[in-house]
């Protein structure tokens, strides 16, 4: 009791606390070579401003990433379920890049958990990203999670293979089982579509523009 005594503690009292997850750390089985993927943050702070920290790539086996980034924002408390968040993004795979963020980040009602933000790029490009998932309990344990992110852009880009208007959308369905909240094994099926002009880039350069994968990974937190 006093362990948890003390972290009750923390909360109500606005002391700043550290947490990390790694939402998605996962092996992506597809056709052609397998890949993987990452999406984890963390924040540092206490209950109205916070130092939040994103990290999230992709790519196959035996080759570079296909991307890469990392986020550090600061993002501060709007009201009970919502943050806005800003600061910089820096891609960390592909042609160098250093973006400007925006953002929103919480829960909807029903209990989605959203995440959107809008990238301004040291060479003038706009992206936005929308991503939101919601946790459906079969059982205390058994977890399904629907999952979706759709990618936008203002502006062609070709030398990062993104059309105009909604360059992708994602969807994917996982399946996990908390042995312990912290840690969570998870096997699902992710379906990506490229679409308009970034569907004609990925043709381009040799790229299916739709591409699914099934997936086994891990949900983890501290």
């Amino acid at each position: 009791m006093a362990a948890s005594r003390a972290a009750v503690a923390r909360v109500v009292s606005g002391l700043p606390v550290f947490w990390f997850m790694a939402d998605r750390a996962e092996y992506r089985v597809r056709q052609g070579k397998d890949g993987y993927l990452w999406d984890v943050q963390g924040y540092y702070g206490g209950d109205i401003d916070k130092f939040w920290f994103k990290s999230e790539g992709e790519g196959v086996f035996s080759e570079n990433p296909e991307s890469a980034e990392v986020q550090a924002l600061w993002s501060h408390a709007i009201g009970p379920w919502w943050d806005m968040q800003a600061g910089i993004r820096q891609d960390l795979a592909g042609p160098d890049r250093t973006h400007a963020v925006v953002g929103v980040q919480g829960l909807a009602p029903y209990l989605f958990e959203v995440d959107a933000a809008a990238f301004v790029s040291n060479k003038g490009d706009v992206t936005a990203r929308i991503e939101g998932e919601l946790d459906q309990r079969i059982t205390q344990r058994l977890i399904l999670q629907p999952r979706a992110e759709i990618g936008l852009s203002a502006q062609d880009i070709p030398e990062l293979g993104i059309g105009a208007g909604v360059d992708r959308i994602e969807a994917g369905l996982r399946l996990r089982y908390e042995f312990v909240r912290e840690f969570a094994p998870y096997v699902g099926i992710d379906q990506e579509w490229r679409l308009g002009q970034s569907a004609d880039y990925a043709r381009a350069a040799g790229e299916d523009p739709s591409v699914t994968s099934f997936v086994v990974g891990v949900r983890l937190w501290f």
